[in-house]
């Protein structure tokens, strides 16, 4: 089996599980558009595994193909952050606290915001 995103307008609008030669002997009639494989064990450009790296991760509804690099990621969260080209994961411009709280990351003041909770 194998995962497969369908890609429209350069978003995966759907991930599906399919049999490889069921997908690849249906393509030109039930696999219409742009389908991309994807592979559930590759995160920020590394197989958990072991393998060969796909797409630098796992596809999921709304994230970007983008097909320069080669690679899915999620939406970009705040206008600030930018995308690492190694793992296609978005960085704040501020790293966030390694502590053990929780943060928000705050857009107008560029730094991250300790959650207090009730």
């Amino acid at each position: 089996m194998a995962h497969f995103a369908k890609v429209v307008d350069g978003i995966v609008t759907q991930v599906n599980v399919i049999d490889e030669d069921y997908f690849n002997s249906n393509r030109e009639t039930r696999y219409t558009g742009t389908w991309v494989q994807t592979s559930y064990n590759t995160q920020g450009g590394i197989h958990l595994l072991g393998g060969t790296p796909l797409r630098k991760n796992y596809a999921g509804v709304g994230y970007v193909y983008d097909e320069v690099r080669d690679a899915f990621y999620a939406p970009q969260p705040y206008p600030s952050w930018t995308l690492n080209e190694d793992t296609c994961y978005w960085e704040s411009p501020v790293p966030m606290p390694t502590d053990d709280k929780m943060y928000t990351w705050n857009e107008d003041n560029q730094n991250w915001e300790e959650v207090i909770s009730d």
